[in-house]
């Protein structure tokens, strides 16, 4: 960072609707249904996302905003199983144009904008926690799922490592 460079980072907490853990066949006939329920297809492309849904695994998505009763009737009789997380996650934010490099301190995965862009997703480790990264937009805006308990000790790091680039 040059002389006289400002850090362009807001760190904040948000509140998420319900968060569902979904596990369904991904070629299976209910798919087409919680397609349908969530207004948009399941990814089935590894480390994807929206807004309503995140991949998490080749037959485990994380679902947002539908309830636990909505996607089991979407699930029918179909194998699978669906269990509200709400309670298992608290929703970081970190946007601005030094939110990258403020992430790159204390995670191994690659952030370029070349391999992870808008819509990719991934499980891994921020300054030792377990975190579900997504990148939401451009700016780039990061959201950052982490247990509770884990949360107090997140927020903190990512204060100091703030300073760090700033």
């Amino acid at each position: 960072m040059g002389e006289g460079h400002t850090t362009t980072v807001e760190l904040r907490e948000v509140d998420l609707p319900h968060q569902v853990d979904l596990r369904v066949d991904p070629v299976g006939p209910a798919v087409t249904r919680i397609g349908e329920l969530l207004g948009t297809p399941l990814p089935v492309v590894p480390n994807t996302g929206s807004e309503a849904v995140l991949w998490l695994g080749p037959d485990q998505w994380l679902v947002f905003g539908a309830t636990e009763a909505q996607l089991r009737a979407a699930l029918g009789d179909t194998p699978g199983s669906v269990v509200d997380v709400s309670a298992n996650r608290v929703a970081l934010e970190l946007s601005g144009a030094d939110a990258r490099e403020v992430l790159e301190q204390g995670c191994s995965i690659d952030l370029h904008p070349r391999a992870f862009g808008p819509g990719r997703c991934a499980q891994t480790m921020l300054a030792r926690a377990n975190v579900v990264l997504y990148q939401v937009d451009d700016a780039p805006t990061y959201r950052l799922l982490v247990r509770p308990s884990f949360a107090g000790y997140l927020t903190s790091w990512l204060r100091d490592a703030l300073t760090a680039v700033g």
